[in-house]
């Protein structure tokens, strides 16, 4: 992918190559074998518009403020943090469930003993993110946290050092370069530019799609597709 498509080339192809398996062919031929084809475009559809929805609703916030690309930026950035905190955290309950811990919830434990196991979750998943960095946690102190831009740079630079030393560290490196968080785009003083950051997270939030693995639609591709879309509509 040239730069027209990327923000960090789409999350580095949403960290295929860092063994987070997601989107199409696999979960297409799961969904058939539960429903019927109609039932299957039904829900193929339900999950677009839902995410047509959320970035419309993310333009009406930023349009005006930033222009094409950083909107890309924001829309797909967010919606991967979302996304590989859930990847994340699913991994490791299901994990723990079958080990017997029916009601361990890794957003909910420590960081300090989350690090204990911080270097299997790399080699298994490529990545590691802090149960108080999950997108989940973020979102739900957000609106409180004053220094919500500090808050979000070192979340995203802790995750795209989580892998420093592991064979995904070069996937991982500058992953979120393309958000500038502190830009001056998104308010004139950090209370606005925060201000603009909770409505972003909020939105993202609302997004209604379960288990991203149970998904039928590309979200990334179907995601950036549709962004351009809204390119040439106010071209």
């Amino acid at each position: 992918m040239r730069l027209s498509l990327t923000c960090k080339q789409i999350m580095q192809n949403s960290l295929k190559k860092v063994k987070i398996h997601f989107m199409t062919v696999n979960n297409k031929q799961a969904v058939n074998t539960l429903f019927d084809k109609n039932t299957f475009n039904n829900k193929k559809e339900q999950e677009r518009q839902a995410l047509h929805s959320t970035i419309w609703k993310m333009a009406n916030d930023l349009r005006g403020s930033v222009d094409g690309w950083d909107f890309k930026s924001y829309v797909l950035g967010f919606l991967f943090y979302r996304f590989i905190s859930e990847n994340l955290s699913i991994y490791i309950n299901k994990q723990q469930h079958q080990a017997g811990e029916k009601n361990f919830d890794y957003a909910k434990i420590s960081d300090k003993e989350a690090k204990l196991a911080k270097e299997d979750i790399v080699n298994e998943k490529g990545f590691f993110v802090l149960p108080s960095e999950l997108f989940e946690n973020i979102c739900r102190k957000a609106a409180n946290d004053d220094n919500l831009n500090e808050t979000l740079s070192k979340v995203f630079k802790n995750i795209e050092t989580s892998a420093q030393g592991a064979s995904s560290e070069g996937d991982l490196k500058g992953l979120f370069d393309d958000i500038d968080i502190n830009s001056n785009k998104l308010g004139s003083s950090v209370q606005k530019r925060n201000e603009k950051l909770v409505k972003l997270i909020n939105v993202i939030a609302d997004l209604k799609l379960g288990d991203y693995n149970d998904n039928t639609i590309d979200i990334f591709g179907d995601a950036y597709e549709f962004l351009m879309t809204i390119d040439l509509l106010h071209n």
